[in-house]
């Protein structure tokens, strides 16, 4: 047969493949190289030409060869890039993420769960006063002109809230 690789090709010519191979291999291994592993490349563009020979009757030959061989890289990439299986890590070896302090998340949420139940404890001024200043992010001037107390009543009750706080998170030493 004689004509464009592009006709031979269409036409089945058993030297069109190989000269397709010779000719655009480099292409085809070069944009395979930007999706898949290295150790990869060889056996998925032989995979490409596979795919070349087996569906030459649909390609034009008045059509880019290039183009066309690009199309089914790009898919059998895709494919061999769907068919890996993720990357996993078992969990018992991942860390809890730190938190801003540089604890785990973990533990803040055990010391949450403590505060709040030390937090039931208090007489409701001391713990509204707390509540306010810590969760509410208010001075304690701003806490006085809310509950309508004068600034010492606040400044007494906050004190006094977070001394039992302490006493109350505090472990005891056995």
């Amino acid at each position: 047969m004689t004509g464009t690789l592009n006709v031979r090709l269409a036409e089945g010519d058993d030297t069109a493949l190989a000269e397709c191979f010779r000719t655009h291999g480099t292409l085809i291994r070069s944009y395979l190289r930007r999706f898949v592993p290295p150790q990869d490349v060889e056996d998925l563009q032989q995979i490409v030409f596979a795919e070349v020979w087996r569906s030459r009757h649909r390609f034009d030959p008045a059509r880019s060869l290039p183009a066309w061989l690009l199309g089914i890289a790009h898919n059998r990439a895709v494919d061999h890039l769907r068919a890996r299986a993720p990357r996993t890590v078992p969990l018992d070896v991942v860390a809890d993420p730190a938190g801003q302090d540089g604890r785990t998340h973990g533990d803040g949420v055990a010391e949450r769960d403590q505060v709040q139940r030390a937090l039931a404890e208090l007489p409701a001024p001391q713990r509204q006063a707390i509540e306010l200043a810590y969760y509410g992010d208010l001075t304690q001037r701003e806490i006085a002109e809310r509950l309508s107390v004068p600034l010492g009543t606040v400044k007494a009750r906050t004190a006094r809230g977070l001394r039992r706080l302490s006493d109350l998170l505090t472990p005891v030493a056995a």
